[in-house]
């Protein structure tokens, strides 16, 4: 019940699984998981072993057991379902993306995104890598500049980005560094 309380205060209006599905925070729903398959495997035991001594039937009390085994394996499949992108280095929301990609387009100075990467490492915690191509007219100094604000800018907008790492490179320089002596990709934009 206390799991269950405070997953649902965690997940608001949004509907169960899409909840657990966009969860960053695996200790949350772990624990309704595993509580949830306890009461559950403590109710199928007292079936089997109600029934198996009401009908004299033992083997009830066996496949009690079996179809406990049975709830465990499914938990715990769904639990490594749900943590396995978290474990490896799951990407930030989409629209985190997007959005970092808005205010990256709308900086003064940037001429181009050459490729945004973000990724998980915490629930609250997003390293962002971003590899930005520059106008051509600036010096040094507005670079720096333009770097900073655009950083000063993501953390104020998304406040779960805590690291970010801002690569300056042309396009060029950017599709021959990703594909060396290859056809030329299409730069992320």
């Amino acid at each position: 019940t206390v799991a269950f309380k405070e997953f649902n205060r965690a997940r608001g209006d949004m509907p169960f699984f899409e909840a657990v599905r966009k969860s960053k925070d695996p200790a949350l729903f772990t624990v309704l998981f595993e509580d949830s398959a306890a009461m559950l495997g403590l109710l199928v035991a007292l079936a089997g072993i109600g029934l198996g001594q009401l009908l004299d039937m033992p083997v009830l009390d066996g496949a009690a057991s079996v179809a406990i085994g049975v709830i465990l394996a499914l938990t715990a499949m769904l639990l490594a379902y749900e943590c396995k992108s978290l474990l490896i280095g799951e990407a930030a929301d989409p629209d985190v993306v997007s959005g970092i990609g808005e205010l990256a387009r709308s900086t003064p100075g940037i001429s181009r995104i050459n490729e945004l990467r973000t990724m998980h490492l915490g629930p609250q915690d997003i390293l962002l890598n971003i590899s930005l191509d520059f106008a051509d007219h600036l010096d040094s100094s507005q670079v720096e500049e333009a770097i900073s604000t655009l950083e000063q800018r993501i953390k104020a907008e998304h406040p779960d980005v805590k690291r970010v790492f801002i690569e300056a490179q042309s396009v060029r320089r950017h599709l021959e560094s990703i594909a060396p002596g290859g056809p030329e990709p299409q730069p992320q934009t």
